[in-house]
């Protein structure tokens, strides 16, 4: 009955994910056909109370097809391993993620239009490492370890770098992310308490 649950709850995230990425891809297809009104309308902009619902706008606006298509791929993985082992406080995680993320960079951001899913996937990156260490079970480190293989290069994302990229969004995303995994202890697939009591 539980197991049966789970997978129904990994199937709903796993649509979710692919409902979220696909969003991604319209919102790219509209915003370069109105010539990227949208990142100026909508992305973040540090300091500045106009760009302050940024801090929400920023994962959903992109640069440029390239731009989003480096995101995707990350966002598909670290998405699929956050569905398959994460608890019932995804929710709240990603609040951590975007909110404290966003509006870090608001706050010491460089003055630029700052517009990418790569902060909430850096997040994401510090989530599944930083619980990996916190948590200890054999299904989150295995997951950080996974995610370590795979991404680790991510980190050097963090430092400046390359013109035109918010590695401001990288660094806060990141730190944001290993903060949920310290602030939001839960069990990997931790059962309801009326799922136990039925048992």
């Amino acid at each position: 009955m539980i197991g049966t649950r789970h997978t129904r709850v990994l199937l709903l995230r796993l649509v979710a994910l692919g409902a979220f990425v696909g969003l991604l891809w319209v919102i790219q297809a509209v915003n370069w056909a109105t010539g990227y009104w949208m990142n100026f309308a909508f992305g973040l902009i540090p300091r500045r109370v106009g760009g302050l619902d940024g801090v929400l706008g920023m994962p959903f606006l992109h640069g440029s097809f390239p731009h989003l298509m480096s995101n995707t791929a990350p966002l598909l993985v670290m998405g699929g391993l956050l569905a398959a082992t994460a608890t019932r406080a995804l929710i709240a995680v990603n609040a951590v993620i975007v909110g404290a993320g966003g509006a870090l960079v608001w706050l010491f951001g460089t003055p630029a239009v700052h517009v990418g899913a790569s902060g909430l996937v850096f997040g994401w990156f510090g989530f599944l490492v930083a619980r990996g260490l916190v948590d200890r079970s054999a299904v989150t480190l295995g997951a950080a370890a996974l995610v370590g293989v795979l991404y680790g290069a991510l980190i050097w994302g963090v430092l400046p770098g390359r013109a035109g990229v918010s590695w401001e969004a990288h660094l806060f995303g990141f730190l944001a992310g290993a903060a949920a995994a310290v602030l939001i202890r839960t069990r990997v697939h931790e059962p309801r308490l009326r799922d136990v009591e039925r048992r």
